[in-house]
């Protein structure tokens, strides 16, 4: 793989490659959304897409036809509708078809129900496919806390029935059906609870048990999810997760991944309690021969360190000796959606928030299990490259710096676009490592090409460790020009850009360059243009490496202007500054 160049989900064209992470994104989205459009186009105008030239006609390499091929109110053509998942078409066709009294079969009714709690009302759209992420989340609260704050539990009661409405096509057609099956009642059950009815869910499976009916293995799986919506405190949603449990064994329903993931989600939601019986579960799926998916170590790492009091670290290890073994294929939904390795990396770097691992060991590890066969397509664009930033952060403060270049050069931009905090953990390793001598080319090739030429923090930052001591004139000399550069960036216009404002701070950086190579007269304009601009007052460490560039220099008028400057200011150092250059310089009676 070429380090220099950018995923290969980009147009290898430079005006349509990417400079930082924002532009990949936004670039990626539109990608995405060009597909999206298509589909639409392809979707809406169907007529303008029906002739195929293939020679010979292979059907399965054809686009799929989206338009209706059987003609008025049949059951036949009801099934037709509802396998090209037109919605509203279906909905009107089984009303024509009860009004004329037309006798629509279970199977046929049990479909449209299936294809109506899926979408809701809604046409079918890529959007409406993917699953809602819950937006319940345990409180970060001590394992003592018992009970979810109220205003939260009703928040999310309320933004789950905004999504499911009241006697909608698929209750009304529900409570018209002549018969129902079991079939029937799973349905509506896991579509309220994937709507977030799920008080309305809970109510059906009571009707399902009175009617004797058994519910199958995918509607305890919902129900056990909707658990946190169904009950406030963390003990109550535990003893109903057993209820619904127990109701599986009297059953005879036999559980599989997705009800233990299901269990394990429910207890993130529980606190301690769930931080007590998380292991259990574990061993529970170990006993049944299931094996976990990301889903699952998610969950675990997510119920034992979500408290700041906890220790995640023999979890971490034992999912990580787990984890190493295996390459993992999807098996449920929320593999893609919620296993973010990136923040469990995350709990290397805070010491704070994670009893303060920084386990650089543990960070290769990791690395290594993620680039693990396929495993690292769990991770979307957004997450790999916050991975891949969390990762390069750690190296910045556990590695030595060489280690720290080299696996920059080779993961930028390759596989990641730095942050503005990526540059400033490089500085700071590079002043760390006493390689200053590197900060130069982190401006030219970092921090302009990716944008950064403009944050303030990372200018501060740049300046201040090129300004702090003096080095061979060599290094002096790249510093004074990248200060240059610097200058040109706060001055420049543009159309569509104001210049950059100076800070005093940052001007005297830029001043305690020029003047230790000798640019006495750039020195000058900063200090007599730039800070008066901004009303600011030199430091004296910048007057005194002024006057010595001026006597270097043998320049006695500006070290003049510069006694007459801190004496206009009525600066304590003025005296000490017109001793230092009556001393250094043979001056004439005008200029004395």
């Amino acid at each position: 793989q070429d380090p220099t160049a950018a995923h290969y989900m980009f147009q290898d064209d430079p005006f349509l490659i990417p400079r930082n992470a924002a532009n990949a994104r936004l670039y990626s989205l539109s990608k995405e959304a060009g597909k999206n459009a298509a589909k639409y186009i392809i979707k809406q105008f169907p007529q303008y897409f029906d002739k195929t030239f293939a020679e010979p006609n292979i059907p399965c390499l054809m686009p799929e036809t989206h338009t209706p091929q059987i003609e008025g109110v049949s059951e036949e053509a009801l099934k037709e509708r509802i396998h090209l998942r037109r919605v509203k078409d279906s909905v009107d066709l089984f009303d024509q078809l009860v009004q004329a009294g037309t006798p629509v079969s279970l199977e046929t009714t049990n479909s449209l129900l299936d294809m109506l709690c899926f979408y809701g009302d809604g046409e079918s759209t890529p959007e409406k496919q993917e699953e809602q992420k819950e937006d319940l989340e345990e409180p970060g609260v001590n394992a003592s806390e018992q009970k979810t704050p109220k205003t939260q539990f009703q928040r999310g009661l309320q933004s789950s029935g905004s999504r499911w409405r009241e006697n909608n096509n698929a209750e009304r057609i529900f409570k018209i059906m002549p018969e129902r099956n079991a079939h029937s009642y799973c349905t509506m059950i896991r579509g309220m609870v994937k709507h977030g009815a799920s008080a309305k869910a809970y109510d059906m499976y009571t009707d399902l048990l009175n009617e004797r009916h058994k519910a199958d293995v995918h509607t305890f799986n919902a129900l056990i999810t909707a658990v946190p919506y169904l009950k406030e405190r963390f003990a109550e949603r535990w003893e109903l997760a057993k209820v619904f449990l127990n109701h599986m064994v009297q059953q005879e329903v036999q559980p599989n991944l997705l009800t233990f993931n299901a269990l394990l989600k429910t207890l993130r939601k529980c606190g301690g309690v769930g931080r007590s019986l998380a292991l259990s579960v574990v061993k529970e799926m170990e006993a049944l021969d299931i094996e976990p998916s990301l889903a699952t170590y998610d969950h675990l790492l997510f119920i034992f360190y979500r408290g700041v009091d906890q220790s995640p670290t023999d979890i971490i290890l034992e999912v990580l000796d787990d984890v190493e073994k295996r390459s993992f294929t999807p098996q449920d939904p929320d593999d893609g959606m919620y296993f973010n390795i990136s923040d469990n990396l995350h709990c290397l770097s805070l010491a704070e928030k994670c009893c303060d691992l920084k386990d650089i060991k543990l960070a290769y590890r990791l690395n290594k299990a993620m680039e693990k066969g396929d495993n690292w397509k769990f991770l979307d664009m957004d997450r790999l490259n916050a991975y891949w930033s969390k990762f390069f952060s750690l190296l910045c403060m556990m590695e030595q710096i060489d280690v720290v270049l080299k696996w920059y050069k080779e993961m930028s931009p390759s596989v990641f676009y730095p942050t503005p905090k990526n540059i400033l953990d490089l500085l700071q390793a590079l002043d760390a490592a006493n390689h200053l001598e590197v900060a130069p080319s982190v401006w030219e090739a970092d921090m302009k090409q990716l944008g950064f030429g403009r944050r303030h923090d990372l200018l501060e930052e740049l300046l201040s460790l090129m300004s702090r001591e003096r080095h061979p004139e060599e290094i002096q000399l790249a510093f004074a020009k990248c200060a240059e550069d610097i200058k040109a960036f706060h001055e420049q216009t543009g159309r569509e850009q104001a210049p950059l404002d100076w800070t005093g701070s940052a001007l005297g950086h830029v001043a305690l360059l020029f003047s230790r190579v000798g640019k006495t007269q750039d020195a000058w304009y900063v200090m007599m243009e730039r800070f008066q601009q901004i009303n600011r007052i030199p430091t004296d460490q910048v007057m005194d490496e002024f006057l010595t560039c001026a006597i270097q220099t043998n320049c006695p008028d500006e070290a003049i202007k510069l006694v007459k400057l801190a004496a206009s200011l009525g600066l304590p150092s003025s005296q000490r500054l017109k001793s230092r250059t009556e001393k250094e310089f043979e001056l004439s009676e005008k200029q004395k």
